[in-house]
């Protein structure tokens, strides 16, 4: 069955190699909710299979639970009610290390048919996915369902093309002829097998599960790891059903579906470290804080570990063809998800003597104001603005809003609660955007949330030098720039590149900062210190396998 998953999908397969190649747009999964792309009842359909999940246990058989765990509640005020099985961290890398023996022999393209067959089935249940993610991250509903299903989908799909990519450069069987002049050349017949690492671990995080998660998931797993899923405990759901979903295409293709299992745990407990400290666990993908990115990379040692962490992403305004496009651009990307995405923007470099605009030179209160103002107005209307908002994931990011205004600095657009028309009790705040002088040492640390400063520095120099220092000293996901000079824009894009960030230029338009594509951008780069990998490019699958050889005289 497994040959037939591949052979099912190849075409699909083999279009996304190409499209890896150029990297423009394609996506095997279709972004819009539409009815003409998922059927005429599937978003009734994805709600309920979502309502009938609360209150109750779920419904996954794992090998050695003991008891259950649960306590995820709605960002948008309720709790879902839901538990699932406990099952001790050395009883899952025991499951794990048993159901490699079978999975290790099936070889690439049995890995990558049940890859494929996984996100299939996976697309299928998009709309479930999507109010499983919105009610464990608060995303709003449009993104819940774009980046927890078919946006998640495609990066999966895209580290299952690497994988088969690098896999498939392997021959199988090779015969090694070295000539030897007047006598007869000596003659080997070599065979080589891709073998996997061994258990791999996938911590997810909290606000992303599916987006961040599927991309290490279905890396290891397509390349014969066997996979032990570590949800957040606030955000469980999105993945214990991306977990059901792999167990049954597994047991379908014959396989023991313990190749993919859910460690389910409560906050604040040591799972997480029993787990990646296991000498059976030898890949670890993590998203989450540099704290414990950066303990997993000091203490996981016998795994190759893959961090995504925080940094402190910036934008610098040196001049600007249309102020009002930035600042409605900016605006935008700083109430997404209200800040609470590893792209999202925060330091906004402004030179004091201020910008050139066709209209003439705009000082940096003006600019300031353009901002605060375009971010007032993209919240003033509650009931659109919490579809872009969506809510606080959790109180700590509320917590953040309080401490970020107790530091005394001129408030250009004050942090409020709006009121969300279907969930009373949701938690959600706008932005606060702050004034803040370069060399303020708040500026120098991550806010995660919707917290943002404009900051004035002494020149559009100053602002690129502070930007290329902070991102080799934090580590960043994402750099903004507007710039009418092409000299400045090279200037800008060499510190980009000396400091290892991605560099979105001049976007006033229906594209944001915050937003990577799969198969076009590399979300991160690997060479600061927010992210030690990319998401996706060969050096992301290509050490998850290792070639063992046999050769023998023929």
């Amino acid at each position: 069955m497994s040959e037939q998953f591949f052979e099912r999908h190849q075409a699909l397969l083999e279009q996304a190699m190409a499209a890896a190649a150029l990297r423009g747009y394609w996506s095997p999964f279709a972004e819009s909710p539409s009815p003409r792309h998922y059927g005429e009842t599937a978003n009734d359909d994805g709600r309920a299979a979502f309502e009938a999940l609360r209150g109750k246990p779920f419904p996954l058989d794992l090998p050695g639970a003991e008891g259950s765990v649960g306590g995820e509640a709605s960002p948008y005020g309720f709790e879902l009610g839901i538990t699932y099985p406990r099952v001790p961290a050395a009883k899952l890398v025991a499951a794990s290390s048993k159901a490699l023996e079978q999975w290790r022999r099936a070889g690439p393209r049995a890995w990558v048919g049940v890859s494929m067959e996984i996100l299939s089935r996976l697309n299928k249940l998009s709309f479930e996915i999507a109010y499983a993610v919105q009610h464990t991250t608060g995303q709003g509903f449009m993104m819940a369902f774009q980046a927890g299903g078919p946006h998640a989908q495609d990066r999966g799909f895209e580290a299952v093309t690497y994988a088969w990519q690098e896999m498939s450069r392997i021959p199988g069987i090779s015969v090694w002829e070295k000539p030897q002049g007047k006598n007869d050349p000596i003659r080997m017949e070599k065979h080589f097998t891709v073998v996997p690492r061994g258990v791999a671990l996938v911590i997810g995080c909290s606000t992303f599960p599916t987006w961040n998660g599927y991309p290490g998931l279905f890396a290891s797993l397509a390349t014969g790891n066997t996979v032990i899923v570590k949800p957040h405990p606030g955000a469980i759901l999105p993945l214990a059903i991306t977990v059901k979903v792999a167990r049954e295409v597994l047991a379908e293709a014959g396989f023991d579906p313990n190749v993919v299992l859910l460690a389910a745990h409560a906050a604040g407990d040591d799972t997480a470290q029993q787990l990646a400290l296991d000498p059976a666990v030898k890949i670890v993908d993590f998203t989450g804080s540099s704290a414990n990115g950066n303990w997993l990379e000091d203490n996981a040692r016998q795994a190759l570990v893959y961090t995504e962490k925080a940094g402190v992403n910036q934008v610098i305004i040196d001049s600007a063809s249309d102020l009002k496009g930035v600042a409605r651009n900016l605006a935008f990307s700083l109430a997404l998800y209200s800040g609470q995405m590893c792209t999202a923007p925060q330091n906004i470099y402004v030179p004091r003597d201020g910008i050139q605009t066709p209209e003439g030179r705009v000082s940096f209160d003006e600019v300031a104001g353009a901002l605060a103002a375009a971010l007032e107005k993209t919240t003033a209307d509650a009931a659109r603005a919490v579809e872009l908002t969506g809510a606080i994931q959790n109180e700590g990011v509320v917590e953040r809003i309080e401490k970020a205004r107790a530091l005394g600095l001129p408030v250009l657009a004050d942090s409020k609660p709006l009121v969300h028309p279907q969930f009373e009790n949701a938690r959600v705040r706008t932005p606060l955007l702050l004034s803040a002088q370069a060399g303020n040492p708040a500026i120098g640390q991550e806010w995660f949330g919707p917290i943002a400063f404009v900051v004035a520095t002494d020149s559009t120099e100053h602002s690129i030098q502070l930007a290329r220092d902070s991102v080799i000293r934090h580590g960043a996901l994402s750099l903004s720039a507007y710039t009418t000079d092409d000299a400045v824009a090279e200037r800008i894009q060499d510190a980009a590149e000396v400091s290892g960030v991605s560099l979105s230029l001049n976007l006033t338009g229906a594209v944001f900062v915050n937003q990577t594509a799969a198969f076009s951008d590399f979300h991160g780069t690997g060479a600061n210190p927010a992210a030690n990998a990319a998401l996706s490019d060969s050096a992301f699958v290509a050490n998850r396998f290792r070639v063992v050889q046999t050769r023998k005289h023929v």
